[in-house]
């Protein structure tokens, strides 16, 4: 929304309560042609109270609208990123399966046992030893063990090592510029 309250609509809101004055004195003008100032400026303070009231309500009203196109904004755009990441999921999809077979396979060279493939992985998503041993229900001292293990087996010296031998081909390489 920017400002709570732009320009624009503070002035309506200006203008707005300038006319409700003006054509309430006009009335009561109407009604009393001798009334005196002091008695214009007692109706004036009588009716403030409803002047400001419906002033307010007026500006809650514009506020609520526009929150109600911003949430509509913001919920188109939401339905936008979701269809966007099912697209992309469902497209990735083959190639994510290809690359978890490509890594199994490789797993299966270095002769991985299965408790060192599944720690493995979740080093290779990024877990710390401390999640992967509550995941595993087991002691960090057991993942540091299968951890060394894996990295001997794979010839690499610890996580950085193990999750660039199977990322290094995926990205694209970087073109020197001459």
């Amino acid at each position: 929304m920017g400002e709570w309250i732009d320009r624009r609509t503070r002035l309506w809101a200006l203008l707005a309560i300038a006319v409700g004055v003006a054509f309430f004195f006009a009335l009561e003008w109407l009604e009393e042609p001798d009334m005196s100032l002091v008695a214009m400026l007692l109706e004036l303070v009588n009716i403030l109270p409803i002047v400001l009231m419906g002033a307010g309500v007026a500006l809650l009203f514009r506020i609520v609208s526009r929150q109600r196109e911003e949430q509509m904004t913001l919920l188109r755009d939401l339905e936008v990123a979701r269809l966007e990441g099912q697209r992309w999921r469902a497209e990735s999809r083959s190639l994510i399966n290809g690359l978890g077979e490509a890594i199994d396979a490789q797993f299966t060279r270095w002769n991985f046992t299965e408790a060192e493939r599944e720690v493995a992985l979740l080093l290779l998503k990024g877990l710390a030893v401390k999640e992967v041993a509550a995941l595993r229900a087991t002691s960090e001292r057991t993942i540091r063990a299968q951890a060394a293990a894996l990295y001997s087996k794979a010839g690499v010296t610890g996580r950085a090592a193990l999750s660039a031998f199977f990322l290094e081909d995926l990205l694209a390489p970087i073109e020197k510029s001459e």
